[in-house]
């Protein structure tokens, strides 16, 4: 049976029902839950109910983990072993509500390299600065990437104290964000910062995610009412230095966390198909309305996304976006299957022969 006490000790760290139903198998062999606020180099800071505490990971997990998601993220929910003067030892990473997973920054698209930057998050901030990092482009992959964590997005504009119309940029952000609240703040004057304050409601957990000096610590440290997070020097025309170097998990005064990650180098999409199909519902919907159900959109006669286009009521730009991140996806999920196929043969090659006649 669950223990009531501790249920609601956890709730201000975003414990739930279902956590705790999952839970029931470690807390029988003696574990205690805790949750992951900082991930260090081979060490993670765990929230638990008796404070902070710095946990590892046993050897056992760390070899029988296929890739980087299997491991603790920052915002997991784990099991581990009860702390002893303030260090621990993880013993499992309990399933996630949410996960915002991306591929590490490198020119080779492996299973090893996938990463999940936030885990068990409500809303993904997609921040973007008003000035100089305004990319409705690089935007639409931010709404793809949310969208297939499970998260709610919300695009926060930044720097609104420099835009000259302010207006103007979030009519264009609607314009692709469809569904999607948008906001423009300025963490120098405190304009709109007020306005973000009731996604943190009900112990809930959000990610900012977004290129680097766009003004996230600064929002964090606003919505925080105190320094959490450094802050580098704007410079004359505007733009930020990046300053975050490690993920964390921060409080927010009337419960509720922030989950900062650093700026990300590169955009690259993980599966995201589904992500896709939200973030571009206006094309994906009149790609559904074309003669053929294979439709390429080149040359195929009664094409209604080529129709679109010729009409005027598809945005070109928008329309290439889409086939560009489809083409992207698709390339990804070839080099994915050839990297399990190869893995797959690998593993078989270590089964001795006679076990492989025998599985035959």
């Amino acid at each position: 049976m669950s223990q009531t006490a501790e249920v609601s000790g956890l709730t201000r760290l975003g414990w739930g029902a279902d956590f705790d139903q999952e839970f029931e198998q470690y807390r029988a062999a003696g574990l205690v839950p805790g949750r992951v606020a900082v991930q260090h180099r081979g060490a993670y800071d765990v929230y638990t109910e008796q404070g902070e505490v710095r946990a590892g990971l046993p050897g056992r997990m760390l070899h029988d983990a296929v890739d980087a998601r299997d491991l603790p993220a920052v915002g997991d929910w784990v099991a581990m072993d009860p702390p002893a003067g303030g260090q621990s030892i993880v013993r499992a990473v309990l399933a996630r509500r949410t996960a915002f997973v991306r591929t590490m920054a490198s020119d080779q698209h492996r299973l090893s390299e996938q990463q999940v930057v936030a885990a068990n998050v409500d809303a993904v901030f997609l921040v973007s600065a008003l000035v100089d990092d305004y990319n409705l482009r690089r935007l639409e992959r931010y709404l793809v990437l949310a969208w297939e964590s499970g998260a709610q997005p919300v695009v926060v504009l930044t720097k609104s104290d420099l835009c000259d119309d302010v207006d103007g940029a979030v009519a264009e952000v609607e314009s692709i964000a469809i569904g999607v609240p948008i906001h423009a703040v300025s963490n120098l004057t405190g304009e709109g910062i007020e306005e973000l304050r009731p996604y943190f409601w009900g112990h809930r957990t959000v990610a900012a995610l977004g290129s680097s000096g766009v003004g996230k610590s600064s929002l964090i440290n606003r919505l925080s009412g105190r320094e959490v997070m450094a802050i580098g020097e704007v410079r004359q025309d505007g733009r930020g230095r990046h300053t975050t170097t490690r993920r964390e998990l921060v409080a927010v005064p009337d419960g509720g966390f922030f989950l900062d990650t650093p700026g990300m180098r590169e955009i690259q999409l993980s599966e995201a198909s589904g992500g896709v199909e939200e973030t571009f519902d206006d094309v994906t919907e009149l790609a559904a309305q074309c003669r053929f159900s294979d439709c390429a959109h080149e040359s195929e006669p009664g094409c209604a996304v080529r129709e679109a286009l010729a009409e005027g009521s598809l945005d070109p730009e928008r329309c290439s976006s889409f086939r560009k991140l489809e083409r992207e996806l698709a390339m990804l999920e070839r080099k994915l299957d050839a990297r399990a196929k190869s893995e797959e043969r690998k593993k078989w090659r270590r089964f001795p022969r006679a076990q492989r006649k025998d599985a035959w």
